[in-house]
């Protein structure tokens, strides 16, 4: 598969360390609020209207940085819900979209980020 941003990191990657509910550790630093992990940054914070439902002008900020992977954690036992919409909208602006429990959604950005320009948003509770 050939990825629009044949991203290559030359520097140190922002490995995600530790999760368990309500608390993420990330390059380090214990967040104990949803985050957004950038290829270079984290968004302490991922606001929302509705905590377990997003709307799509809540992913402005994903869009702009135009990832090749757009990978959003559920929470710890998945009741974040992404609907198709959504879904539809960031595969639209050309982003692949990956939807897992925060768990296996940190796993998966953890593996990919070398080779992908990839973002996790992470629900870290519920």
């Amino acid at each position: 598969m050939v990825y629009k941003h044949q991203f290559i990191r030359e520097r140190s990657v922002l490995k995600i360390e530790a999760f368990k509910f309500g608390s993420i550790t990330i390059a380090g630093k214990t967040y104990t609020g949803d985050v957004v992990v950038y290829p270079d940054r984290v968004n302490e914070s991922w606001p929302r209207e509705e905590e377990h439902r997003p709307q799509i002008r809540e992913f402005a900020d994903i869009v702009n940085a135009e990832p090749d992977i757009l990978i959003i954690g559920t929470g710890y036992a998945g009741v974040l819900s992404i609907p198709d919409q959504i879904r539809n909208y960031l595969t639209s602006k050309g982003i692949e979209v990956r939807v897992d429990k925060t768990k296996q959604a940190i796993e998966l950005f953890n593996s990919l980020q070398d080779t992908d320009k990839v973002i996790a948003a992470l629900h870290i509770t519920c």
